[in-house]
């Protein structure tokens, strides 16, 4: 049987322990990463992998425990310490400026300069086509950040860790916003780094991905880490099992749809973006009642403005919304709810709660003024509006010590299902539900999923609005694909991946 060598350890953390009040959020913990593997970190929102990271990367300092990196005790005090360490942290929010040049992102703070200090453009562009030679990392230095698609930006952040002599790399999320084919060429890119030296730590919820890409895998639960497994030898029952304490259902148990008459109908609806551009370019479909109607997209490609125009959020700059055979193109979000359509928002804590507020009053907001919560639409009914809430916590698994408990101070979990429940409870026609599942942990999903599909089979028509494939996938019973501001292709549920990533990209809609 080998044995692994304090030099085969490319990052040692042990004892780590890092305290916020109120919660423990590492505790103890020891992590050991081999030096040139792919070493895959996961656990539910809150289990303290994050923390741990930016402890390594020095954005946050520990109460206590040390780190070796490669066998030798270090302090550090902050990013520079851990950039000069040989660490680098691809984040899922990329840090790149969009109007700055490949080149000049890649080498900012660093820039090459000639006589007079004038940034030497010629070195800049020589050094970047090295090391993306070097490491098959193919990038024009001279495009503009902000015109590359989002595969390439993430290119652009790998690099620019590279360029800083970066022999251990951190990806926070790193498939979060890729389509599976810019996916399956980012774990080419990975496997192409270990092969030249590298090692990676590589943070995941997506169980499918850590299975693919990663050697090893160490899983946290509050806090404390509850197993290091072989990839090779676990699956993805045994992983999500770890993460959440039980065993968790990983697909989405659904009868064949049986929809009924036409709900809800959008007819060549165009609106504009925050910025004046056109961000809907004459959106058409239809969803019946008892559907699920998925829309899949590279985010940015017009999804959220197409839900802010149905939600009341978002004017319209052309073309009609029809709620049955009711015209609500010019209904406002009031209008809207009391219509019959309910909203999940992408943005929980900025359009879906107010964070100050108790759970209570979080699950009444927009019905504020219906007779079972308020007396001549001005007094409220304060014991109608606890009882309502303390049976939505229950009927929801909200976990709380008490309804009075604000908002804020719950898991992101936790404040998704105030949102569900407020919406569900509503009993809608229409359930615009986009990005449902965003940012909450594995349990959660799973509560979530089977809470949008009982919706469905209430006889609620439901657009599911989602940034993972999977999750589009899984729910829908049809799939329209976004593409700059237009529906290029409407797919059966059981398209493919590839298909369904191609039209993504902008791909032909033409069957093969």
């Amino acid at each position: 049987m080998s044995t692994t060598t304090a030099t085969d350890i490319a990052v040692a953390m042990r004892g780590i322990t890092k305290a916020f009040p109120g919660v423990v959020a590492n505790d103890h913990v020891d992590l050991e990463v081999r030096a040139g593997e792919i070493h895959a970190l996961v656990g539910e929102n809150g289990a303290g992998k994050s923390t741990l990271m930016n402890i390594l990367y020095g954005l946050i300092h520990p109460d206590s425990g040390e780190i070796l990196i490669n066998g030798a005790p270090v302090k550090i005090g902050g990013p520079r310490d851990a950039i000069a360490t040989g660490i680098g942290m691809v984040h899922q929010h990329f840090m790149l400026i969009p109007v700055f040049t490949v080149g000049e992102n890649i080498m900012l703070g660093r820039e090459p300069v000639v006589a007079g200090g004038i940034y030497d453009t010629a070195k800049a562009r020589r050094d970047i086509q090295e090391m993306t030679r070097k490491y098959g990392l193919a990038l024009d230095p001279d495009a503009r950040t902000g015109d590359l698609p989002v595969g390439l930006q993430q290119r652009v952040e790998i690099v620019k860790v590279l360029y800083r002599g970066a022999g251990i790399l951190i990806l926070d999320e790193p498939t979060g916003v890729l389509t599976p084919q810019e996916t399956n060429e980012l774990f080419v890119v990975l496997r192409d780094l270990v092969k030249a030296g590298k090692t990676i730590i590589f943070i995941s919820h997506k169980l499918r991905e850590v299975l693919e890409i990663s050697d090893r895998i160490t899983v946290m639960r509050r806090g404390k880490v509850v197993g290091h497994l072989i990839t090779k030898d676990t699956n993805q029952a045994e992983i999500a099992t770890a993460m959440v304490g039980r065993a968790v259902l990983l697909r989405v148990e659904k009868k064949p749809a049986k929809p009924g008459a036409v709900s809800f109908r959008v007819e060549n609806l165009t609106a504009l973006s925050d910025r004046g551009v056109q961000a809907l370019k004459g959106v058409s479909f239809e969803l019946r009642q008892g559907e699920i109607l998925g829309i899949a997209g590279v985010e940015g490609n017009g999804q959220s403005e197409l839900v802010e125009v149905l939600a009341g959020t978002r004017k319209v700059s052309g073309g009609k919304v029809w709620l049955g055979d009711k015209d609500v193109t010019t209904y406002n979000a009031r209008d809207e709810r009391e219509a019959g359509i309910a909203h999940i928002p992408e943005d929980r804590r900025g359009a879906g709660l107010v964070l100050n507020y108790s759970i209570a009053e979080n699950l009444i907001l927009g019905r504020q003024r219906a007779n079972s919560f308020a007396w001549h639409h001005i007094l409220l009914l304060l014991d109608a509006i606890r009882k309502w809430a303390q049976r939505l916590v229950k009927e929801f698994d909200i976990r709380t010590p008490s309804i009075d408990v604000p908002a804020r101070a719950l898991s992101g979990g936790n404040q998704q299902k105030i949102i569900v429940a407020r919406e569900m409870a509503s009993q809608p026609r229409v359930l615009l539900a986009s990005q449902p599942t965003r940012g909450v942990d594995i349990g959660a999903i799973e509560f979530i999923h089977r809470r949008i599909v009982a919706e469905r089979d209430g006889g609620a028509a439901v657009l599911l609005v989602s940034a993972e494939l999977d999750e589009v996938r899984s729910l829908s019973d049809r799939i329209a694909v976004m593409y700059e501001g237009r529906i290029v292709s409407i797919e059966p549920a059981d398209a493919s991946e590839d298909r369904l990533g191609l039209l993504m990209l902008g791909g032909t809609a033409q069957k093969t």
